[in-house]
Formats: structure tokens, C-alpha cells, sequence
């Protein structure tokens, strides 16, 4: 009874704070500084890998992240938490600047690959955004690194486009077949820390991307639910977007959305073409296409109760407590947004 009687509470604090945003002339800060439900940060994004030593050893040696931390979790908590049943995860932390990536093996049971004809309109689609230095440089290490193509080639979006010209990117797969991408801001772009001076070829992960059906559906998600602010806002197409995403006749709606701190979390909405493909139905978390983004909370009850019913799906039974020192975080749950993507929201 206690727990239930706190999870109505909280439920009922929630209610209030949104009524509270409602009151005329409340500024959006103060809005958002009174309210202890909301996103604090993304702490991490975390990908599926199939061979943690083939991977650790792919993304230190060829993109120079440091591993932090490694831990393996087996029994009832990390069951409820995945919603698979005899689960058994190998779990590495790694860093590259201020940012976090983890990966993590599903000793047991084992998931499926990447599907093959996987492609970047799908929207089980998600990539990191590495910010590098030089992309020159960084182009041939992953030349010599010999590996596979996702793009034709780096390429620089025209100037045309205010929000976006002359950024360079590149998209790139990792040994199990997820897609990456290497992007290298010009000066008056990007945040401030990605041109400070230094020697540093790979620099941090600037957001994740995710592919969503909608735009305005997704803000009611991640925006008007989550707590996350839109940061930017661009539409991207021509012969050079097409070559970056290596889909023909590409044009997108791109939103930037951040959290506060850590990666931002960006939307691809595809105007064009529409041949993207959904989610599986059956896809589960030890699937090599699941992605999770970790999103910290002061309180975790109170944020799941913000999301509005129907907009998302649980994957855990809940609330789910964790042992200490096991995962980083103390409570959680896997909820997914209303493409199917994975999103932790956890308590610390």
C-alpha cells in the first residue's frame, strides 16, 4: 500500500505541475525549473552488439573512446527491465570526451542481426553523431580502419541551407552493421566545445538520430511528455543529402531536441520518399537493432505519469529497482515512443 499510495501521489504532483503551465505569463524557464518530473539529461545511448570483445576493440582503437566501466548482470531485476525472460547482459560503458556509449551483449538469449537490407529511412533506424576535428583525417582512419560504407562519401550540405550548410558527414556501419556517422561542424556551428583548440581527431558524440513517422507526434512525446526542448530545426534535401543517407530522392525534416545536458536527440522525419519501413512487431530488446537512450530523472514515476496515454508502450512490467552498482542507475523502466524506439528513463 505504501508504494501504491506514493505512485498516486506523485501521479497527483504531476497533474498539478502541468496545470501549473498553464497559468498566463508563466515563462518557459520557470516553467521548466519548477517542474521535477522532466528529462534531466541523456546520460548515455546504448546499442546491441553481438561480440563485445570485437566491438570494445572497434570502438577504442578506431574511434579512440576509453572504456569506463564493465559489469555482467543476470536474474529477475534485468529480466523485468528488458521484458525478455532468462536474461544474461554483458554491459561496457565508454566515453569520448564528455559523452557516454554503452554496449551491451546479450550472453543469453541471444538476438537477432542486423537486417541486411536495413536502410536509413526505416525507422528502426538510429545512429550516434561523432563530432570530429578534421574530416579529411578522420575519412582515411576509417579508409585504413577499412570500414563499410553508408554513405558514398563525406559530404558538405550547400550553403543554401542556413542551418546546415557547410557541415560535412558521413555515414559509416560497425562490425555488427549499425549505422554511425562522423560529422565535422564549421566555424559558427555546433557547440561552442566542438572548436575548441586542441589535437583530438574524435571529439564526442553530438546526439543521437533517430527516424520518426511524425514530427508533431514525436514532440508530444519527447517534448510536451519528456521535458525536452527543440534546440533547431532544418529541412535537408538535394543530390548531397541523398548521398549522405544513401537514399534516393531523400528530403527530410530535421529536429534538434536537448535534454540539458548530455547528447541531444534528433529527429529524421522523411517528406520523402515514404517507403520507409516500421519497426518489426517482433522485435525485442536483444534484437542487434535495438537502441536505448537513457534519459535521467529526479523522479521516475512522475515522469512516466507526464507521458500521455497511447503515446508510448512499456517494454518493463513498471518501475523496475535495481541492485547498487550494477547498471548506474537505481530505478528504471523501458518505455517505447511512438515509433517503437527505446527510451530508459531512469533514476539515479
Amino acid at each position: 500500500m505504501p508504494a501504491l499510495a506514493n505512485r498516486r501521489v506523485l501521479r497527483l504532483l504531476s497533474c498539478l505541475t502541468a496545470l501549473w503551465l498553464l497559468v498566463p505569463g508563466r515563462s518557459p524557464v520557470t516553467a521548466r525549473a519548477i517542474d521535477p518530473a522532466r528529462a534531466t539529461g541523456v546520460d548515455a545511448v546504448s546499442l546491441v552488439v553481438g561480440d563485445m570483445d570485437r566491438s570494445v576493440e572497434f570502438f577504442s582503437r578506431v574511434l579512440t573512446f576509453e572504456k569506463v566501466s564493465e559489469v555482467e548482470v543476470a536474474g529477475d531485476p534485468y529480466e523485468r527491465l528488458e521484458g525478455l525472460f532468462g536474461v544474461r547482459m554483458r554491459v561496457v560503458r565508454m566515453r569520448l570526451g564528455d559523452e557516454f556509449l554503452e554496449l551491451t551483449q546479450f550472453v543469453a538469449p541471444e538476438g537477432r542481426p542486423v537486417p541486411q537490407d536495413s536502410q536509413s529511412n526505416d525507422r528502426w533506424f538510429q545512429h550516434v553523431a561523432i563530432i570530429v576535428s578534421d574530416m579529411d583525417r578522420a575519412y582515411a582512419r576509417l579508409r585504413d580502419a577499412k570500414v563499410r560504407h553508408a554513405s558514398a562519401g563525406p559530404q558538405r550540405l550547400p550553403d543554401w541551407n542556413p542551418n546546415a550548410g557547410g557541415i560535412e558527414a558521413f555515414y559509416f556501419k560497425d562490425p555488427d552493421g549499425h549505422a554511425l556517422e562522423i560529422l565535422a561542424f564549421p566555424a559558427g556551428k555546433g557547440a561552442a566545445k566542438w572548436h575548441r583548440p586542441g589535437d583530438r581527431l574524435f571529439l564526442g558524440i553530438d546526439h543521437t538520430a533517430i527516424v520518426v513517422r511524425d514530427t508533431d507526434t514525436s514532440l508530444r512525446f519527447y517534448r510536451d511528455g519528456l521535458g525536452l526542448r527543440v534546440a533547431g530545426e532544418s529541412e535537408n534535401y538535394g543530390l548531397e543529402q541523398e548521398r549522405l543517407n544513401n537514399v534516393f530522392g531523400a528530403r527530410l525534416r530535421i529536429t534538434g531536441l536537448t535534454a540539458g545536458a548530455g547528447p541531444g536527440i534528433e529527429f529524421l522525419d522523411y517528406l520523402a520518399p515514404s517507403s520507409g519501413r516500421p519497426l518489426p512487431a517482433d522485435a525485442r530488446t536483444n534484437d542487434l537493432i535495438a537502441w536505448q537512450t537513457r534519459l535521467l530523472t529526479e523522479r521516475v514515476e512522475a515522469l512516466t505519469a507526464r507521458l500521455a496515454p497511447g503515446s508510448f508502450g512499456f517494454v518493463s512490467p513498471g518501475i523496475v529497482d535495481l541492485p547498487p552498482l550494477s547498471l548506474g542507475f537505481s530505478r528504471g523502466t523501458l518505455v517505447r515512443d511512438p515509433d517503437g524506439h527505446a527510451v530508459m528513463l531512469a533514476e539515479r
